[in-house]
């Protein structure tokens, strides 16, 4: 039954109760128009409401796509940029006249670092003469020895001792403690007691302070990460070192 038929038969149901003598035909008549008035309201006020839907829908998606953060990604190496990293006060090995010049950021917890060790040992080995490398410390800050094992490092290199230190350490990097060190320091021979004085030396933080600051400047995101003649390789591994020096060994001969 339509809404229209449901108002007559409630306006001649209400005039037989209350007594009330209307005119059907003519109420009919004004009830009708009033309900056709009413659906067109009502058909006029789902029409608005479906426009404001539609556009509460598209604010909310650009509201979201203004506040939602780009995509983030690391910018894609440039192979060719080069990266004036200085010496510094760094530990070095090679001829300093070498053609090629290998820096390492690294640190000494780091198992990634610790494997590379052979890739250095074969390189140089390779290339005694036209090959330099030179290490500088990055500690990373989850690797709770790595900055003592830096430490001590740099203060066997006060006593000339730093590459011997440097592979006492990588040997037991992941079984280093505070203790380690003054042992490693008497096994090398070196005078302990002036060895746990430059440890504690604000000399050695400032140098591994200033590492880190050229690390920073380099772009370096992990460890180990190698830079051959100022340039950073993709990969790692000795066919790949082998065959970026020996292009620069040409080049400068």
């Amino acid at each position: 039954m339509g809404f229209k038929a449901t108002a007559a038969t409630l306006l001649i149901g209400c005039a037989a109760l209350t007594g009330a003598c209307a005119n059907p035909g003519q109420d009919l008549g004004r009830i009708e128009a009033k309900v056709d008035n009413l659906a067109a309201q009502q058909k006029d006020t789902l029409s608005k409401l479906e426009d404001l839907d539609k556009g509460q829908k598209d604010l909310i998606v650009k509201t979201a796509a203004a506040a939602r953060p780009a995509a983030a990604g690391p910018a894609a190496e440039d192979p060719n940029k080069v990266y004036d990293i200085p010496v510094g006060k760094s530990a070095t090995r090679g001829p300093a006249d070498a053609k090629v010049t290998i820096v390492e950021f690294s640190d000494f917890q780091c198992p990634f670092c610790a494997r590379s060790v052979e890739l250095i040992d074969q390189i140089t080995a390779a290339y005694p003469k036209d090959v330099r490398v030179v290490f500088k410390n990055f500690p990373l800050s989850f690797h709770q020895q790595a900055m003592p094992a830096a430490k001590a490092a740099i203060a066997a290199g006060n006593q000339g001792k730093f590459w011997p230190m440097h592979d006492k350490i990588f040997e037991n990097s992941s079984k280093l403690t505070d203790a380690s060190y003054p042992l490693w320091a008497k096994e090398l021979g070196l005078n302990v007691e002036q060895f746990n004085k430059d440890m504690a030396s604000p000399e050695v933080l400032a140098q591994i302070n200033e590492e880190m600051k050229e690390a920073a400047a380099a772009g370096v995101r992990g460890t180990p990460t190698f830079y051959i003649n100022g340039k950073k390789p993709a990969g790692r591994s000795l066919e790949i070192y082998k065959s970026i020096i020996d292009e620069d060994i040409k080049a400068k001969s």
